[in-house]
């Protein structure tokens, strides 16, 4: 068995503030890291740290760009364990993207619609929830959620285990 992370997130910026009043929860970003130190964490979200309008297929990490930038996100990790076969299939995925990066976006409109409670799925295109969902699926992972996915909806997967609450960048100090 393997463990893969999934990190809830809430930076504090324009879009997180949106989607923050929109959800009525504490976090509105996740992502997806393969180790527990979170050295490399794979998403959809902006490709600059100070320039939000361009986005899609990010790496991230508390020590660069996004989670530098704003050093108070507060963060909420669960591990989850997954066979190796999964695990193999779940980097697969993430590599597949990383290669293709280029041909893939950032699915704004299908985040915005996701506040009027519609699905509009874009090929190629994702928001953060989108993405993660995405590799799950795909990776054979028996995990239930919902069609119209929200970064929340990712606290309540059955197996998994809560490894820390608080500041994002405290994380490895612990």
């Amino acid at each position: 068995m393997s463990k893969i992370y999934i990190v809830l997130t809430y930076s504090g910026t324009f879009l997180s503030k949106l989607v923050k009043i929109y959800t009525q929860k504490e976090y509105s970003h996740v992502s997806i890291s393969l180790d527990e130190n979170l050295k490399q964490m794979y998403s959809f979200g902006r490709l600059n740290p100070y320039i939000p309008f361009f986005a899609g297929f990010v790496k991230e990490s508390p020590k660069y760009g996004t989670f530098k930038r704003f050093r108070k996100t507060k963060t909420k990790i669960y591990s989850l364990e997954v066979d190796e076969r999964q695990y193999e299939r779940i980097i697969k995925i993430i590599k597949k993207i990383d290669l293709d990066k280029k041909h893939y976006r950032f699915n704004i409109i299908g985040l915005f619609a996701v506040a009027l409670h519609l699905k509009i799925r874009r090929e190629r295109h994702f928001y953060c929830a989108e993405f993660v969902k995405y590799v799950f699926d795909n990776s054979n992972l028996q995990i239930e959620l919902p069609d119209i996915v929200k970064p929340e909806d990712f606290a309540n997967i059955k197996g998994s285990s809560e490894v820390y609450t608080g500041i994002l960048n405290e994380y490895h100090n612990n």
